[in-house]
């Protein structure tokens, strides 16, 4: 399950936000997606679960939670248009 991840605080790493997935089940990537002329974190990204119950339950727990002073937004990512 591909999941996409909103109002990630500009300082956190893509480590911290794998450990706080995992604790919901296997993390295969972590992407923040960063600025492509000054490499800084866009405060948003993209973890992917091989397991789609556990893709569903780390939804449902994060969505809104507090991680580095910021609420997340957790939801299943939508294929790109086009």
């Amino acid at each position: 399950m591909n999941i996409y991840v909103a109002n990630i605080n500009f300082r956190a790493k893509e480590e911290q936000l794998k450990e706080l997935f995992q604790q919901y089940g296997e993390v295969s990537t972590v992407k923040i997606v960063t600025d492509r002329d000054t490499g800084r974190s866009r405060g948003f990204g993209f973890v992917e679960m091989p397991n789609d119950s556990e893709g569903a339950q780390a939804i449902t727990q994060l969505n809104g939670y507090d991680f580095h002073q910021r609420n997340l937004v957790v939801n299943e990512a939508r294929p790109p248009k086009g």
